[in-house]
């Protein structure tokens, strides 16, 4: 018997253009490999549109919409792709894809990285969770590293009492490795001192930093670091992300990548405006 499709009806389900770009980096269904399996009682793509609603909604996954499949099903799939690293897959192709439609290498070589403290609710355990006296915050904090287009390259959660520099260290190595063409970062204040001897020793790194100007009071743009601040900017706007409720840093890392694939995906096939002269002209009376 077919399965009969849900109607998209909620502003975070995929588009047909959104879907066709997706599916093919989603893994292989296990019942399609040498191994087997059991073939999915649901349709993948209604496992991703429950996923974006969950993120984009900000509600509980016992919560979820009844026309969606079970909970239990959407956070399975969630978890596991997540731990076999589909979501990040999925996230770096999608940079590259749009970089390249810039007319940008697909590889940075130039990275922006900056941190956000955001409230723990009471679902955060304590062995995973801190105070940021700076922030006068108690929770987690995400270290987001952008190539020069505010596009993610990396996301990191930790206890929001690390610090800058501490955590720097852990997301420099991790870029070092899994991207060894990067040759730059630029950063703020707080991750001068020996972090930029260190990276620049043991990793062969150049970390720059920028100040604020001398005498500047409240908000200031400064060079390259709004990129990244703008980033940080587009996660908020899911309103999953406005506070942490994640048991694991981990699935909090993998609701930032969902957001930022949704902007992603959406900006790759958003139809441009048609331009000045290709307008048809009105109908004159």
């Amino acid at each position: 018997m077919p399965t009969v499709q849900r109607r998209r009806r909620y502003p975070s389900d995929t588009t047909t253009a959104e879907w066709a770009l997706l599916q093919p980096l989603l893994p292989v269904p296990a019942c399609q490999t040498k191994k087997g399996g059991r073939p999915e009682a649901h349709p993948r793509r209604e496992i991703v549109d429950a996923i974006r609603y969950i993120t984009d909604n900000g509600t509980k996954w016992r919560a979820l919409p009844s026309d969606y499949p079970p909970w239990e099903t959407v956070y399975g799939f969630f978890a596991r792709w997540n731990r076999r690293g589909v979501v990040t897959y999925i996230r770096d192709q999608l940079r590259r894809r749009l970089r390249t439609g810039l007319g940008r290498c697909p590889y940075p070589v130039t990275l922006i990285i900056d941190s956000q403290s955001v409230k723990g609710a009471s679902t955060v355990s304590r062995a995973t969770r801190g105070f940021d006296p700076a922030k006068l915050i108690n929770g987690r904090k995400r270290h987001v590293a952008v190539d020069t287009k505010g596009f993610p390259v990396m996301i990191m959660v930790t206890p929001a009492d690390m610090q800058d520099r501490d955590a720097a260290r852990e997301l420099l190595w991790r870029l070092r490795l899994m991207h060894p063409q990067i040759t730059q970062v630029w950063a703020d204040s707080a991750y001068a001192g020996q972090l930029v001897t260190w990276a620049e020793d043991f990793l062969h790194l150049t970390l720059k930093t920028v100040s604020r100007p001398k005498g500047a009071k409240g908000f200031v743009v400064l060079p390259r670091r709004w990129r990244v601040e703008r980033t940080l900017g587009w996660i908020m706007n899911a309103r999953r992300n406005a506070r942490d409720y994640e048991r694991l840093p981990q699935h909090s890392e993998a609701h930032l990548n969902w957001s930022l694939i949704t902007l992603m995906s959406r900006r790759l096939t958003r139809k441009k405006p048609a331009s000045g002269w290709a307008k048809k002209p009105k109908p004159t009376a």
